[in-house]
């Protein structure tokens, strides 16, 4: 007969390989959803900013989400004003594994820095009856309308010669080298036509 402590350790092993198997069997039939929320600052010639906004919602979880709907109202209408697309957005369902991806764009009216709250998504789980939500990752601050440094049109090249001088350098004197080896100069082929 076995010993108490194997029994006990057996007994052990057990009840967590079922807790395991109940836990994640429990949480595999509904879905997970992440949203991410991104925006790009884009300077125009003619001195105003527009921001683009990009929202990705995400369903990790292992069922479909349905009657999915986003809001993203944290742009004040006093400082920004919606040039492309729209703030809220539907969709149907999410299935699981699935992407979602809304986008619009934003005209900038004041200067000043801006902080964006998360955008909100709700979605319906069929086992439930109370709509679920799930709330965007946050932007960093955007300073918008920004007094910025002009451009320093040839800094990359800068910092190539910086980087691999040398190199270019050494590639440089090899192709004059062989240009002027491999070219005929036009004085011997003036020269050898005055002989004939």
């Amino acid at each position: 007969m076995a010993d108490p402590i194997s029994k006990a350790l057996i007994l052990v092993f057990v009840f967590f390989i079922l807790c395991f198997f109940s836990n994640s069997h429990a949480s595999s039939d509904v879905p997970f959803i992440v949203a991410h929320k991104k925006a790009n600052l884009n300077r125009l010639k003619s001195g105003s900013e527009t921001v683009s906004v990009t929202i990705d919602i995400y369903n990790q979880g292992s069922s479909t989400a349905y009657d999915i709907s986003l809001a993203d109202d944290s742009w004040l209408n006093d400082a920004f004003n919606v040039i492309s697309g729209s703030t809220s957005k539907s969709w149907e369902k999410l299935d699981a594994g699935g992407i979602l991806s809304h986008t619009f764009e934003l005209e900038v009216k004041t200067k000043g820095v801006f902080s964006s709250e998360p955008a909100i998504v709700k979605f319906r789980i069929p086992t439930k009856a109370a709509l679920q939500e799930a709330y965007s990752t946050p932007i960093l601050p955007l300073d918008v309308l920004a007094d910025r440094p002009p451009e320093k049109k040839f800094e990359w090249a800068k910092r190539l010669l910086a980087k691999y001088g040398s190199i270019i350098s050494v590639i440089s004197i090899l192709v004059l080298f062989v240009y002027l080896v491999a070219s005929p100069s036009k004085s011997g082929a003036k020269g050898s036509k005055k002989k004939r």
